[in-house]
């Protein structure tokens, strides 16, 4: 049984934590990060920046993890960031269009207030996402 290449820090001060990934991120290593997700939510963390600069690849098993732990944070009303998320991680949040919903200014910044006063409609960027070839019946 081989062990997961990934290692998690965290560093707290008062209700925000900083957890630091280091490794991979895939089907083998996603429950470490799960758990240290929802461990913040059980000590009462209510903002959680995860730091991803050391963190060579990211699977869609890690999105998963942190839209789930963006959801659960945000149900209990705080707020998961990403920040610096590998290539693989970039073009999948890219991709699925959920950048929005995980990503956030850099470390050490707030931020930017929201204007409530003026509502605009933004635009989805444009992506050329090439489409597979499906064959047979598509029921």
């Amino acid at each position: 049984m081989s062990f997961p290449q990934l290692t998690v820090h965290r560093r707290d001060r008062r209700n925000r934590a900083l957890i630091t990934l280091a490794g991979e991120i895939d089907l083998q290593s996603v429950p470490l990060v799960r758990a240290a997700l929802a461990r913040c939510l059980s000590d009462g963390i209510r903002t959680v920046d995860v730091e991803l600069a050391l963190v060579t690849f990211c699977d869609c098993s890690g999105l998963n993890a942190f839209l789930h732990a963006a959801q659960k944070t945000a149900e209990a009303g705080g707020a998961l960031r990403l920040h610096h998320p590998p290539r693989t991680l970039s073009l999948i949040l890219d991709v699925t269009g959920s950048g929005s919903l995980l990503l956030g200014p850099p470390l050490g910044h707030p931020a930017p207030p929201l204007d409530v006063s003026a509502p605009t409609a933004q635009a989805l960027p444009h992506r050329s996402v090439p489409l597979a070839a499906v064959s047979g019946d598509a029921r």
